[in-house]
């Protein structure tokens, strides 16, 4: 074969390392063999347009593809193609909204021959923590789960228990014990509980009943765990801005705590929200604008880590539900085909740079769960490779969207940023790897 690869991929503007940069690209079974100045000999060529740069797949690790059990909300084939569209060449799946949810390795091998058959990219999957597997952790370790997900306060779905705090750190210590990884959806019940006001149609009632409060309490918790057991822990899109001072004091302290944000957070604010809008829905709730700017100065300074879809769709009846009122509504933004040109869209408007976005997006995440060959422009790395287009502008059609649902809260709206084509291994998208831990 000697120097002929079976892909080349030339562009004028490549990310590598960091920086935008001619290069082209050489692609052998799957993987990048070449990233060269000169001119590569390849049996496919592709060269991009001069208004195409070309990026390393999104890597995101927090997505609800709900299969089996509730596929009539989403499901490997419709997921993995619409992150397909939208530059995202690896997921790692959520233990819910699936039934059942993967808290055993009996549940996560159904899981594994679901995805097997319909994903058309690589997939990649977490366990749960609940009050009835604790104890029991290390066997879905040992099958290769990347952590395990819990839930401080209810989850919605009665088979994904939450945790109470005594149960927190009996997970923390259980887990610090294989050096696994705790990720937290960290709002306190009680907290919720005192602020509860039956919801109604009022956004901003909505965001009153879960409150900054709430998540500060939870993550103190988490800490205290990680400060008494060692564990890793990782915060769980991080909605208030209020909890970045005890996080950035605790890892200044050294203790092993990692933090996301989502692109709902970044993007979107309460001020733009109207009264009975239920598509903007979700747990913790999008706040206002002052603290969607807090969050972005997080990132710039490196308190958040990384920015991932928290991609957690339903029906449209379970999205509609009671006609407007935010209490009886499904909470959940489906955004994984939209996450990487919605965050463009915003740090363009910032003046970010397109590199930063791609460090939270791809390689910050690959690195997050352990995954060296993703992410990255690279030799030795996956050929994870996305065409975009930085400044084309698109307005968002909810009904042209391909995950399994048209409920969009991007709906109407214009976003900078088009996915011209997506490779995953150097192939087009039409077969996934599962991927395993270690």
């Amino acid at each position: 074969m000697g120097n002929r690869y079976e892909l080349v991929v030339r562009a004028s503007s490549v990310l590598v390392d960091g920086v935008f940069q001619p290069r082209e690209i050489g692609v052998r079974e799957g993987h990048i063999e070449a990233v060269s100045e000169l001119p590569l000999q390849g049996e496919t060529v592709v060269t991009l347009a001069d208004d195409e740069v070309l990026l390393p797949g999104v890597v995101d690790s927090h997505v609800h593809v709900n299969e089996p059990g509730r596929t009539e909300w989403e499901g490997f084939a419709t997921a993995t193609r619409a992150a397909a569209a939208g530059g995202v060449t690896t997921i790692i799946d959520m233990p819910l909204n699936s039934i059942p949810a993967t808290t055993t390795v009996s549940a996560l091998e159904a899981k594994r021959a679901v995805a097997a058959e319909k994903a058309v990219i690589d997939v990649g999957f977490w366990g749960g923590a609940v009050p009835e597997n604790l104890g029991t952790l290390r066997g879905l370790h040992e099958a290769g789960v990347y952590g395990f997900k819990a839930f401080l306060a209810p989850s919605g779905v009665d088979e994904f228990g939450h945790l109470d705090t005594p149960q927190l750190f009996a997970a923390l210590e259980e887990i610090a014990s294989f050096d696994g990884l705790l990720i937290v959806h960290a709002e306190d019940p009680a907290v919720l509980d005192a602020h509860a006001n039956h919801g109604g149609r009022d956004y901003h009632r909505f965001v009153e009943s879960r409150p900054d409060e709430a998540e500060i309490t939870a993550i103190g918790n988490v800490i205290e765990g990680v400060r008494r057991t060692g564990a890793r822990a990782h915060i769980l899109h991080l909605s208030s801005a209020a909890a970045l001072p005890e996080l950035r004091a605790a890892r200044a302290e050294g203790l092993p705590i990692t933090v996301e944000t989502c692109p709902h957070y970044l993007t979107l604010s309460e001020e733009q929200i109207a009264d009975g809008a239920t598509q903007f829905k979700c747990c913790p709730p999008i706040r206002d604008d002052a603290n969607r700017d807090l969050l972005w100065r997080a990132l710039l300074e490196g308190d958040i880590d990384i920015v991932v879809s928290d991609h957690s769709p339903a029906t449209v009846d379970l999205k509609t539900r009671g006609g407007g009122d935010f209490e009886e509504a499904w909470g959940g933004i489906a955004g994984l085909q939209l996450e990487l040109p919605a965050v463009w869209t915003e740090a363009a408007r910032r003046g970010i740079g397109l590199e930063r976005v791609l460090q939270w997006m791809s390689r910050g995440p690959a690195d997050f769960v352990g995954l060296s060959q993703k992410g990255r422009i690279a030799v030795g790395a996956d050929a994870d490779l996305v065409a975009f287009a930085p400044d084309a502008t698109w307005t968002v059609h909810k009904e042209q969207l391909l995950h399994r649902n048209p409920v969009s809260a991007y709906d109407g709206r214009e976003l900078r940023g088009a996915v011209r084509r997506t490779w995953v291994r150097g192939a087009e998208p039409v077969a996934g790897a599962l991927l395993r831990r270690g």
